[in-house]
């Protein structure tokens, strides 16, 4: 070969190793490929990823450089620590102030709560306080005494000094010129049947309201049939009656049975001592079923007396109620007590009571010159003594010649 073509020849192989690229050169850039692809897909940031990219596009691999890439891998895996602004610190601080203010408040209401269901079951106030008195005087606001009646004061206590054996209670108001008298009128005395009264109230409260039909069938069971006054104690027992008729016979008849099953009506004895302690009333209070041969159920001259009152004025139950309560009262079979110290013409609805240890009698009286008054008379006794019989009928006839010697006109006439 002439040196020529031998020149030629090695330009030719000289150009083809240029073309060629270097072994080292495509490991090496191999390796940059599988470097960048992982680290592509490992980023949590897409962005500075192909920034990434990008700059080690235009710098050439170096084996120092991808040493560096799994250190920055791990770093972009480690979380940087948040903290919090200004702001987000006073929130959070508010919302647990709320949360525990909210702990609190559930813990003291919770207390409370425990605390009044300890205090709820007695909710008669004692006669002797001033909370007792601020509350009598809210309840009868409307019922407002005006001068005490002192010459038939002078009489009653006439008549009690004769009896010495015995301790009367009297309470006598005047419903139209509201002078009135009132002797231990104030103390506690079983009510016999007279607690009957207020059971009757809550009775007609309750038709008021729509939560007793009087034409509603209440059943005479076993547990609710009672001795003493009254005939349904013999009838079968399992026999239903009318809430009107029920509310009758204890009444009229004074029956023991239906004055338990009117009280079972009601929602029992604690729920009526609840009634009776918000129409302001102290001592007047449910104990033991019908009949209390032994005097736990207590009322007092006075707060009968004052029932009567308010019934009279429209107070406690509707219009309508009270006419009906007020002619089943005018039906009592009783007629030993109040009733005979009367004149004829004159008309009475009222409330026997009679045990071995008290009689009482409490009732409104209209007089045929128009003249109203309410009468409340207890008297303690010697067991059965027939004097408190006697006493009683004594200061209803004092009491009625009284009114009819001194005659006024009532209110509605002076108005």
């Amino acid at each position: 070969m002439n040196r020529k073509a031998k020149s030629s020849h090695s330009s030719a192989v000289l150009n083809q190793k240029q073309r060629q690229p270097n072994r080292k050169t495509v490991n090496a850039l191999a390796k940059k490929s599988r470097i960048e692809i992982v680290s592509f897909n490992h980023s949590t940031s897409g962005k500075k990823t192909r920034k990434q990219s990008s700059n080690s596009t235009n710098s050439p691999p170096t084996p120092h450089k991808q040493r560096i890439v799994p250190q920055r891998r791990r770093k972009k895996r480690s979380k940087k620590p948040i903290i919090p602004t200004p702001l987000k610190i006073v929130i959070r601080l508010a919302v647990i102030t709320v949360g525990i203010s909210t702990l609190l408040g559930s813990a003291m209401s919770i207390a409370n709560s425990f605390n009044t269901g300890i205090d709820s079951p007695v909710a008669v106030i004692p006669e002797t306080t001033a909370e007792h008195q601020q509350q009598l005087e809210k309840t009868f606001s409307l019922v407002t005494l005006a001068e005490p009646l002192d010459d038939l004061k002078t009489k009653v206590q006439n008549l009690i000094a004769q009896y010495p054996k015995l301790q009367a209670e009297v309470f006598i108001v005047d419903l139209d010129q509201k002078n009135y008298l009132s002797l231990q009128s104030a103390e506690s005395i079983s009510a016999a049947s007279t607690i009957k009264l207020p059971v009757l109230i809550a009775f007609f409260q309750d038709v008021d309201a729509g939560k007793i039909d009087l034409q509603e069938k209440l059943t005479m069971t076993k547990e609710l049939k009672a001795g003493g006054s009254g005939g349904m104690q013999y009838q079968e027992t399992g026999r239903k009656y009318s809430a009107l008729y029920t509310a009758n016979q204890m009444m009229v008849t004074s029956d023991n049975t239906a004055t338990n099953m009117i009280i079972h009506r009601l929602g029992g004895q604690e729920k009526l001592n609840q009634r009776f302690a918000e129409w302001g009333l102290n001592v007047t209070k449910l104990r033991n079923p019908l009949p209390d041969l032994t005097g736990t159920n207590t009322t007092s001259a006075e707060e009968l007396g004052m029932l009567l009152i308010k019934i009279e004025r429209g107070e406690l139950v509707s219009l309508r109620s009270r006419d009906r309560m007020l002619e089943i009262m005018s039906k009592v079979k009783t007629n030993t007590l109040l009733p005979q110290g009367l004149e004829r013409g004159a008309t009475i609805a009222h409330k026997t009571g009679d045990i071995g240890s008290v009689l009482g009698d409490v009732g409104m009286i209209d007089m045929p010159n128009g003249k109203r008054y309410v009468a409340s008379v207890f008297v303690k006794r010697p067991r059965n003594d027939p004097q408190a019989r006697t006493l009683i009928q004594k200061i209803s006839q004092v009491t009625y010649q009284h009114f009819k010697l001194n005659p006024s006109r009532s209110f509605l006439e002076e108005d």
